[in-house]
């Protein structure tokens, strides 16, 4: 082999070292030609430097020659599949450095062509998304070539139920660089009642550099990362049961319980305003067993009011009441009738006639129109209740224990008027209107 470069001085080597092409991974070697053109025995010392000096080796490292002989050596080469090997012509160079002359050492040089190679990693975050439109992800890469490299995405569906969005679209990355981009997954309609949806899809990263090289043609294409997007119901399953159970609540209430209750509040209303029946015998203001005004345990009823009389006396005009008596310490009741104009007060009472005592045991006040204002209900000076109108159409109190009456004390129902309401014919009333019910027993003093 010709040598490639030669010395002069005494001791100066013969050299030749030949060009060379390795893959990253794999290995490959040249050959050295080393003659002693001196004219005394020489040992030598290779050692290779430049930039392949990291993966570069010689074997053997030191030869010994007499004058005018030669030894081949051999360069071996064994570059990583690595990022930090870059593609492309580095320069090699081995030094050849002479043990007794070591002022005629030499540095054959040549080049070692490197192939490139294209790898790319990738990972995308999270593999489950769930969502009612729309989901997120991270495409992370990694350029684990020798070259530059431009990253485009591919996604892929079985169906076309999705779209999809990346930012950046494309990524240049160096040898070792890596870098993101976001996807954005999104349903074309929502799914509103029933199990989530499952859609499955892929994402492939290609490198379309090598596209782009006449002579590198073929595409790296990297296996797609597989990816799910859950989506779930706007409403919950569960919600349809709920939903299902209201309906079905509301249709009883208006077919059966509201029909059954206002024709009960309508039927109490109409009891307590009709007038009651007077009893049997009793005719002209006289109580039964009267007669013209004389008799055992009996009197004339004169203007509402005598000594035998049954309740029923008022003071309040409008707001008096009626009472049925059905004999001496038996069973009676009175009605109160309050109308007043809007923003005033009235005051309609019954009286316990003189020598009775009135044991009340259930009151029932109606305000059948809806009015609004207050109501408040005395016996004698105990104050029963105060009750705003608009809380209520009809209602009913009960006492075990009768709340007794003296003679000659009152029951008094006193109406504020704030605001007429409207009846059951849908026109608003002039006047409010209460009427106030009161039962008990009746008996004598004892006198």
């Amino acid at each position: 082999m010709t040598p490639s470069a030669a010395s002069s001085g005494p001791g100066a080597p013969g050299l030749d070292l030949p060009a060379v092409t390795v893959t990253p991974g794999g290995t490959a070697t040249t050959t050295l030609t080393v003659r002693n053109d001196s004219d005394i025995v020489e040992a030598y010392t290779l050692e290779v430097v430049g930039d392949c000096a990291a993966w570069a080796t010689v074997e053997p490292e030191r030869v010994s020659l007499y004058p005018g002989t030669s030894e081949t050596v051999t360069v071996r080469l064994d570059p990583p599949r690595s990022p930090e090997v870059r593609a492309g012509d580095v320069p090699l160079g081995v030094r050849v450095l002479p043990t007794e002359h070591p002022e005629s050492v030499s540095v054959p040089e040549t080049t070692v062509h490197v192939e490139e190679f294209r790898e790319l990693r990738t990972e995308l975050l999270p593999r489950r998304r769930r969502g009612w439109l729309r989901g997120r992800y991270r495409l992370g890469v990694r350029n684990e070539g020798n070259s530059p490299a431009r990253v485009a995405f591919v996604p892929e569906q079985p169906g076309e139920e999705l779209r999809f969005g990346f930012t950046p679209a494309e990524l240049q990355l160096e040898p070792g660089e890596s870098a993101e981009t976001r996807l954005r997954v999104r349903t074309g309609k929502p799914v509103w009642f029933g199990k989530p949806v499952v859609w499955p899809f892929t994402v492939r990263a290609d490198d379309t550099t090598a596209t782009e090289n006449a002579e590198r043609p073929e595409r790296l294409v990297r296996p797609p990362l597989e990816a799910e997007f859950v989506q779930i119901p706007v409403f919950p399953k569960w919600l349809l049961a709920v939903l299902a159970a209201l309906i079905a609540l509301v249709l009883a209430w208006f077919t059966l319980v509201r029909p059954a209750v206002r024709s009960a509040a309508k039927q109490a209303a109409d009891e307590v305003i009709q007038p009651r029946p007077t009893p049997a015998g009793q005719q002209n203001g006289q109580a039964p067993g009267t007669g013209s005004g004389k008799g055992t345990g009996g009197g004339t009823r004169q203007g509402g009011q005598g000594t035998g009389a049954p309740p029923g006396t008022t003071d309040g005009g409008p707001g008096g009441g009626t009472d049925v008596q059905t004999g001496p310490g038996q069973q009676s009741s009175a009605t109160i009738d309050v109308q007043t104009s809007g923003g005033q007060d009235k005051t309609g009472a019954y009286t316990v006639p003189a020598g009775k005592v009135f044991g009340i045991t259930d009151i029932v006040v109606a305000n059948f129109q809806g009015d609004e204002g207050v109501m408040t209900i005395t016996f004698g000076d105990r104050k029963i209740t105060t009750i705003a109108l608009e809380t209520f159409r009809n209602q009913d109190y009960h006492w075990v224990t009768p709340i007794k009456i003296p003679e000659d004390a009152t029951v008094t129902v006193k109406v504020t008027c704030a605001k007429p309401g409207t009846p059951a014919t849908g026109r608003q009333a002039q006047q409010c209107h209460e009427v106030l019910n009161v039962s008990g027993v009746l008996g004598d003093t004892g006198r």
